[in-house]
């Protein structure tokens, strides 16, 4: 078992009780009670008494990242009397351990021997952890600064090689898989929050997140792990839409904030190691910003199955991973496309064969108009494309008009004066927080009830643009349809099962704090 532990700097009496409370109700296994901070050793004994949870004392010590400014002997005497009043353990550096050398009989079967580097892996991490298994102690911890994700697949690493109980977790943004899949890979314990303030430790996760989020009670050594690459990766809400179509189809999967840097030899990197490490079961990626190009050259150089369409557009968003004995094979889509031609498609209750009929606007020229004009060309749809800057819009027209004259270049205000069924906007003009903003301005919108308005913007659901598209009968499209499709389409990609698209749509609505609309 890994337990879920609270940490709760402990101050004084009442707060300690009403933090404890939260942490049962949450569902925690175990707290960490820190008592670096106490000034009253009296109020440990009266929480420990209480026993409502198991727990483990700690008295950090100012050169380990704590605040304990008492010496070795102090801090050793102030643990020795927390397991006589009820501590299940305690936690004591290796520092400390190493200066002291000695470890007193009254905890040698009941503490955790830690180490915290909070700059960097440690350059000998094998003989760190080779000095911790020659004390006595119950548990060893290792816990260290990222630099990047892949110090977390050290971490995990290290869990599959441990002689006793131990936890290993990395601080910081790229330390997040450490510790939600601390539990997949046998941890004694991993840390959860009662709340982002109250975190003690660098991107350390809340115990909500671990429980909801994370789907923390259904991991376990066979499951799948999936995940978004992306820089940045905090605001996605792709871990939030999986993980609940995971929990409502019964997949062991998980779906995990992966962040990369930039650059190609980073993502490099990043796929081969997490694919490398067999351990891992590392399945699935949704690609996004900005390395939906770094993907296309990844599953080129590695003889990946490219989708012929994700090929023209450029762009691959879309990763599956199978292990078929030793051997793996890497599959690349771009579910945008087929999710902005399902979205109009679906408004428009036609099939694709009709969107030769049609005549689209596109306003923009980045990676999702590149999306959206390759899949229209190669249906035969008539294409009219704007953006900000002219030479982006005509390069990407003359890239897939083929001679055909049926894509081309003109300003915002031509386009607005031209024909078109549909009109769609792949620019991030209108999002939050700028929800004033329309890609058309102060003009008057040439729509009417014939027309299909799109925004691909899905926070807010109703951008200005739609509000204005409305305000002429206009149909409209939220970039809510868009999000969900594709994920969808990935979703189904990764397990085989239908998606649940009704979840996606719920949790997205739930995260914006709107209402849900169905479809």
């Amino acid at each position: 078992m890994t337990y879920l532990c609270v940490p709760i700097f402990v101050t004084e009496l009442p707060t300690a009780r009403r933090d404890i409370a939260a942490a049962a109700t949450a569902g925690a296994d175990l707290i960490e009670l820190r008592i670096d901070k106490l000034r009253d050793p009296g109020v440990l004994g009266l929480v420990l008494q209480e026993n409502i949870l198991p727990a483990v004392v700690t008295c950090r010590s100012k050169s380990e990242g704590g605040f304990s400014e008492s010496d070795d002997n102090q801090r050793m005497a102030e643990l020795i009397s927390a397991i006589y009043g009820g501590a299940r353990l305690v936690d004591l550096e290796l520092s400390t351990i190493q200066r002291m050398n000695q470890i007193p009989a009254d905890i040698q079967s009941r503490f955790i021997l830690s180490f915290h580097d909070f700059t960097a892996k440690p350059g000998d991490l094998a003989g760190i952890i080779e000095e911790m298994n020659r004390r006595p102690a119950q548990v060893n911890k290792i816990v260290w600064r990222a630099a990047n994700i892949l110090d977390s697949l050290d971490a995990l690493k290290l869990l599959i090689r441990t002689k006793r109980p131990t936890v290993a977790l990395c601080m910081g943004d790229g330390g997040l898989i450490s510790r939600v899949l601390a539990r997949k890979f046998g941890a004694f314990l991993t840390f959860g929050s009662l709340s982002n303030e109250t975190a003690t430790a660098p991107g350390q996760v809340t115990i909500a997140e671990m429980k909801s989020l994370y789907r923390w009670d259904d991991i376990g050594p066979s499951t799948k792990v999936y995940g978004v690459a992306a820089h940045p990766v905090g605001h996605s809400m792709s871990p939030a839409i999986h993980n609940a179509a995971f929990t409502a189809v019964g997949y062991d999967g998980v779906y995990l904030p992966m962040l990369v840097e930039p650059d190609y030899p980073s993502f490099k990197a990043f796929m081969d190691g997490f694919i490398a490490f067999e351990e891992l079961n590392f399945s699935g990626l949704s690609v996004t910003i900005p390395h939906k190009e770094n993907a296309l050259r990844y599953l080129r150089e590695n003889s990946g199955d490219i989708e012929k369409l994700a090929a023209r557009i450029g762009a691959v968003n879309t990763i599956a991973i199978t292990r078929t004995g030793g051997s793996v094979s890497l599959q690349g889509k771009n579910t945008d496309y087929a999710a902005i031609l399902d979205s109009i498609i679906a408004e428009m209750k036609i099939d694709r064969k009709n969107l030769a009929d049609l005549r689209v606007a596109i306003i923009g020229a980045g990676g999702t108009a590149r999306a959206a004009v390759a899949a229209l060309a190669h249906y035969g749809a008539t294409v009219i494309l704007t953006n900000r800057t002219h030479e982006r819009a005509q390069a990407l027209a003359d890239e897939f008009d083929a001679g055909r004259g049926k894509i081309s270049a003109v300003s915002l205000d031509d386009l607005l004066r031209a024909d078109f069924n549909v009109l769609i906007n792949t620019t991030s003009i209108g999002m939050h927080p700028n929800i004033s903003d329309s890609p058309i301005g102060d003009r008057r919108p040439p729509f009417s009830s014939r027309t299909v308005v799109f925004d691909t913007i899905y926070n807010p659901i109703k951008t200005r643009l739609l509000t204005q598209a409305e305000g002429t009968g206009a149909r409209t499209i939220s970039g809510v349809e868009m999000f969900v499709r594709q994920a969808a389409a990935q979703f189904e990609t990764w397990t085989g099962k239908p998606a649940p698209q009704y979840v996606m749509r719920r949790v997205i609505s739930e995260r914006l704090g709107l209402p849900l609309h169905s479809r």
